[in-house]
């Protein structure tokens, strides 16, 4: 519900960090000009490194009141210049959500979190029940009221930050990855309560996320950073039909946008607006193809033409292996059991069977138990039943380090992991600790890091969040384990990282290392991963091959998880169009088969 009257205005700013070793000239942000009208809904992409959060910061005044730099041009909150006006003040027009959620939360229990805002801004004491009531059951976590934040999963903990904001009542929200740790659902629930607060309460929004296909279905308007520069600016479909300009500036389109976006390229369409949902993907198909002979009703012309345009497994995903009866599994949990003392997501009876080689997907909805999962496979916590053995040891048995000498794990919040001085000394660390010599050590690892693109020699806390996990990673990869666990290896990554780090691991299970990978993006496991395990609730739900779970529609329901917009479209179009388009997770596949039958037509 746009107004037209701007709420934040910046005019030609530019800023660098003190102290950021940045090449000369090279600015954080480079005479940037943006109007957020009063209303707006407004999503800001780009790779990582383009500014978007310390575009953030300045929306928000933490720049210039909090991060000191060199500031030009001037930013207006509210009709106010953000340099003659306290952090208090903008504060009071300005909620913001950071993307470090452990460094925003000051309290030791979800409550007193709520409070401490209310309290501090001096909110009326008979106001403040309702307010806490009211957004804690808007984010969809009142039962977590009286938790403590440590024993929350990330994306709890994301929820638990946006209710301490919403709760403020601003009149704008600046959120920076506010979904990067949260399941598909939660991440629509998050985007569905700044929606009902940007229509009903008339909040403005401006929310940075990778999550392209959110952003499209939400947003009224899209900006795209690049070096510190808005690249592009428009509505979702004027920006999404520049699928080739954006990829190569490293930020990913929906789908369907590049299903649609081919057929354009390849002459089948004049250039138009782009496809942002299945549903527009759909009805471009069907409308260019028609219902074809044979097609749908059945006919022995298109079961002919499924068997010769059956699409292949995704490129990405590693070769897959019959395993020999006589091979034995690197990670095998029998009938295991686990509860915290204090509460938390227990598991109950859990069995799997990992061998080595494989790329095994772990999904299911926030506190299903996945992260638990991780930290009984390394050794970091104990079942109280049923046993855990990873690459031959029993975890109840052996210390924690002669696990993790066979099992390297990436952890989902990297900074946890990261301890050196320089990329290089982190990367080489795991290496040292196996008692690799320092030199080798550090050769091995430079080969590592240059291969990610990391810089030998910043200091790890210095770079962006997206290329912290590249390191933390890094010194995973290099240590060349058994078996590897990655929990959320790609959240806050931008895509071109994102194909990086999934492209290396990949590359592990070829060599033969097991991957067991918690992931939340789906399409990330469509296109990489062999088969999926679905956990609820603590308990796994269903496994399988990935293109046969992602067909049971019940079982998406269960584990609260939406499948990636391909399979989704491929699934309608073979029910609908053609049987042609069956079984399908490749954009490829789809535009291919759609091709060939406007040719046939």
């Amino acid at each position: 519900m746009t107004t037209g009257t701007s709420i934040i205005e910046l005019k030609d700013v530019s800023f660098s960090y003190d102290g950021s070793g940045e090449p000369a000239g090279e600015k954080a942000l480079d005479r940037v000009s943006l109007s957020i009208s009063e209303g707006d809904f407004v999503g800001i992409i780009g790779p990582s490194g383009a500014g978007k959060s310390t575009l953030a910061a300045v929306m928000s005044g933490a720049i210039p009141h909090h991060f000191t730099g060199q500031l030009f041009g001037a930013t207006f909150v509210d009709g106010r210049d953000t340099c003659d006006v306290t952090l208090t003040d903008i504060s009071s027009v300005v909620g913001s959500v950071l993307q470090d959620i452990d460094a925003q939360m000051v309290a030791s229990v979800v409550e007193d979190e709520m409070l401490f805002g209310l309290e501090n801004f001096g909110v009326p004491h008979d106001q403040i029940e309702r307010r806490i009531a009211t957004t804690l059951e808007t984010v969809g976590i009142s039962d977590l009221r009286d938790r403590e934040i440590a024993t929350l999963s990330g994306g709890q903990k994301q929820k638990v930050a946006i209710a301490a904001i919403l709760a403020l009542e601003p009149r704008v929200l600046v959120l920076d990855e506010p979904t990067a740790a949260l399941d598909p659902a939660s991440s629509r629930l998050v985007f569905e309560t700044l929606r009902e607060a940007n229509e009903r309460l008339g909040v403005t929004v401006v929310v940075i996320e990778q999550k392209v296909a959110l952003l499209s279905e939400y947003c009224g308007r899209i900006v795209v950073m690049d070096r510190g520069h808005v690249a592009f600016s428009g509505t979702p479909h004027e920006v999404f039909c520049h699928s080739e300009e954006l990829r190569a500036i490293g930020v990913d389109s929906p789908r369907v946008a590049r299903i649609s976006n081919c057929l354009v390229r390849d002459g089948f369409i004049t250039a138009g607006e782009p496809c942002l949902n299945v549903a527009e993907a759909e009805a471009l198909v069907a409308g260019l193809v028609g219902v074809c002979e044979g097609a749908a009703t059945g006919g022995q012309a298109a079961a002919d033409a499924t068997a010769e345009t059956r699409p292949a497994a995704s490129p990405h995903a590693p070769a897959l292996r019959p395993h020999a009866e006589a091979a034995e599994p690197v990670v095998l949990l029998q009938g295991v059991n686990f509860s915290y003392p204090h509460g938390g997501a227990s598991v109950r009876d859990l069995e799997i069977r990992v061998y080595p080689g494989e790329l095994v997907g772990v999904v299911g909805q926030n506190g299903a138990g996945k992260t638990t999962l991780t930290k009984l496979l390394n050794g970091l916590l104990k079942p109280s039943s049923g046993s855990v053995r990873v690459a031959g040891l029993d975890t109840r048995e052996v210390p924690t380090s002669a696990i993790a000498a066979r099992c390297a794990t990436l952890f989902q919040n990297p900074d946890r992991q990261l301890c050196k001085d320089t990329v290089l000394e982190e990367v080489a660390f795991g290496l040292e600790l196996q008692g690799v010599e320092a030199q080798e050590a550090k050769r091995r690892a430079e080969q590592v890091a240059l291969r990610f693109g990391l810089p030998l020699d910043e200091a790890p806390f210095s770079l962006s969040r997206g290329q912290r996990q590249m390191v933390a990673l890094a010194s995973v990869v290099v240590t060349d384990p058994d078996v590897v666990l990655l929990d959320e290896p790609t959240s806050g990554l931008d895509y071109r990282e994102c194909m990086t780090v999934m492209e290396t691991v990949r590359e592990m299970a070829e060599r033969g290392c097991a991957v067991i990978m918690v992931c939340h993006d789906m399409e990330v496991v469509s296109d990489f991963a062999e088969r999926l395990v679905f956990m609820a609730n603590g308990e796994i739900l269903d496994r399988g091959p990935v293109a046969e779970v992602f067909a049971n529609e019940d079982l998406m329901r269960r584990a609260y998880v939406a499948p990636p917009q391909a399979v989704e479209l491929s699934a309608r179009l073979a029910a609908d169009v053609s049987s042609e388009f069956s079984g399908m997770s490749e954009v490829s596949d789809i535009v291919r088969v759609t091709e060939e039958m406007i040719r046939r037509g």
